[in-house]
């Protein structure tokens, strides 16, 4: 495999829809675009609070792997998401003080987004609903995991309740950026070969992309687009609590107004100030296991810029 451009067959990316485990609400990652980067342009930001809820009851992280089958990648995605409980020990920054920034925000009675915990997994072995997912078979797929009398069947909670769809790499989901995601989705790992220009840093046909702290650029990318998901799952759940713009139809999220941030100075495709492993590979926080994840920053409403628990300002 290339770490560097083509990891499109081990990206098993990312059918990620978050959403309550019987009604459907599907997201999308944004790729990066630096002329939309608004770190430290907090005037020209007007996040809103639009009087919808957040997700303030403890919420219950529930996990379908539809026939994403390699041991190590749901180790270190599991790893990641045990990561985000304050009673995990990890040394700071880490994912859990990461956390504390979403649960910055609130609803109208003044109660703030809850913690998350990893709360259950399923395993779709056999492509219950094909190769091509609509948003109308994605339902099938989680009623299939919570209405099936079997001991493994999720628990049905419409309550609390977070279900996260992860696809092997042959599955087709429609609308979601095709063969670009791996490049955009991926940064800084990976570089889409369709961009029109070189990779950062470039030096006499070579290139600087960042190596991955867990050994696998489609998993770790995996990693951040998951952490955006839920911040913004978490934070406008049905689309009507916070975000930027006068369009809810496609609002502007909480993680939308940081991509490609993930440290002090970060800007015009420099990824910002991080710290590097033994092997050099970049990170900006810690897991539990001694796990080390690269995750994007969120905007913080408090300081009204995107910020993580690793900057240094």
């Amino acid at each position: 495999m290339d770490n560097k451009l083509h990891f499109f067959h081990y990206l098993h990316f990312l059918l990620l829809l978050s959403s309550s485990c019987f009604s459907l609400l599907a997201f999308s990652w944004i790729p990066y675009n630096e002329n939309k980067n608004y770190r430290g342009s907090s005037d020209l930001v007007n996040l809103e609070y639009h009087m919808g809820p957040v997700l303030s009851s403890p919420i219950k992280l529930y996990v379908i792997w539809y026939d994403y089958l390699d041991p190590s990648h749901q180790a270190t995605i599991r790893d990641f998401l045990n990561s985000f409980s304050s009673s995990s020990y990890a040394p700071h920054p880490s994912v859990a003080d990461w956390w504390r920034t979403v649960r910055l925000y609130t609803d109208q009675t003044g109660q703030n987004i809850s913690t998350i915990s990893l709360s259950g997994e399923f395993f779709d072995f056999k492509y219950s609903q094909g190769k091509y997912l609509s948003r109308l078979s994605m339902q099938y797929v989680i009623k299939n995991a919570v209405m099936r009398s079997q001991p493994e069947s999720l628990p049905l909670n419409y309550r609390t309740g977070v279900c996260q769809v992860l696809t092997s790499y042959d599955v087709q989901v429609p609308r979601f950026l095709g063969k670009q995601c791996p490049g955009f989705c991926a940064y800084p790992f990976a570089w889409p070969k369709n961009s029109g220009k070189p990779p950062p840093n470039t030096i006499n046909g070579g290139n600087s992309l960042m190596g991955a702290p867990n050994g696998d650029p489609g998993v770790d990318g995996m990693i951040s687009v998951i952490a955006h998901e839920l911040a913004e799952v978490s934070s406008n759940p049905l689309v009507n609590a916070w975000y930027a713009g006068d369009n809810p139809i496609s609002p502007t999220e909480i993680a939308d107004l940081c991509p490609g941030v993930y440290g002090t100075g970060a800007g015009g495709g420099y990824v910002g100030q991080v710290y590097k492993d033994s092997w050099g590979n970049g990170f900006n926080l810690h897991g539990v296991k001694e796990r080390k994840f690269l995750v994007q920053w969120v905007w913080n409403p408090l300081r009204r810029r995107c910020f993580g628990p690793n900057a240094m300002d």
